[in-house]
């Protein structure tokens, strides 16, 4: 049995990924493919990659989300992710060729005003982009397009999973709650993305074997990883709590 994995965005969030892989991981589930937007681009990256839930849980806890960012002027973003691409490059492949399992990351084109799943060429350019929310964070140009946050058009991307695994397997990571701590230019623009970013979760219930769902996320902001494992064990409680075994029998 073929086992896919789509992985949501959600920033900081995304270590609620990995204890939800761990989980699984115990489970005895492992996939088989794999798909990402935003956090769950370098999630999933990672894990297709060939590390386990735990390696990856170290390296992204060593290397914090807004650690990446380097103060940019004004033109097209705050923040450029350079030191993102820096640090990655030392965990991932060249190319999409060079990962043990197949990998598919959304990517929002800011030119076209589609989602795109890429799964070839140059890996960390495209994790970059799919990682870049906008206004926040510069565009990324890959060829002559630009592009930004995978999670504009597609927070979870299943749809490139479909007919090609026998069982899929989604984590959202979304969450919407009343926030009032808003004071800055900052605080509007990740509010804002928040806000953007939605999933129908009907339609994802519906095309999806096992759809893992942690709740109380929306009390964490996207750019906040001082709750790294409070985060994971979310995520691997929410696992715990749904029949993983009941959902992928044949």
């Amino acid at each position: 049995m073929k086992i896919g994995i789509a992985l949501g965005g959600g920033g900081a969030r995304g270590f609620a990924h990995l204890g939800a892989l761990k989980a699984l991981e115990e489970k005895g589930v492992k996939p088989d493919m794999v798909s990402g937007a935003s956090a769950g681009s370098i999630v999933g990256s990672l894990l297709a990659s060939g590390k386990s839930p735990d390696e990856i849980m170290k390296l992204v806890k060593d290397n914090g989300f807004m650690d990446y960012a380097k103060v940019n002027l004004p033109v097209s973003g705050l923040f450029t992710l350079g030191n993102f691409e820096e640090r990655i490059r030392d965990y991932l492949p060249e190319t999409f060729a060079g990962l043990e399992l197949p990998l598919y990351i959304a990517i929002s084109n800011l030119y076209t005003g589609k989602v795109e799943y890429v799964n070839e060429g140059p890996l960390v350019p495209v994790v970059e982009a799919s990682c870049s929310i906008p206004v926040l964070f510069s565009p990324v140009k890959i060829g002559d397009q630009l592009y930004v946050d995978g999670g504009l058009l597609d927070n979870l991307p299943y749809e490139p999973l479909i007919g090609q695994c026998d069982k899929i397997i989604a984590v959202t990571i979304t969450g919407i709650e009343k926030r009032e701590d808003i004071h800055n230019l900052l605080d509007v623009a990740v509010r804002t993305f928040e806000l953007s970013v939605g999933e129908d979760r009907d339609e994802i219930s519906g095309a999806c074997d096992l759809v893992i769902m942690p709740k109380g996320l929306g009390d964490f902001s996207v750019l906040d990883t001082g709750h790294a494992e409070e985060l994971y064990q979310i995520g691997y409680d929410a696992c715990q709590e749904v029949d993983v075994q009941g959902a992928l029998a044949d």
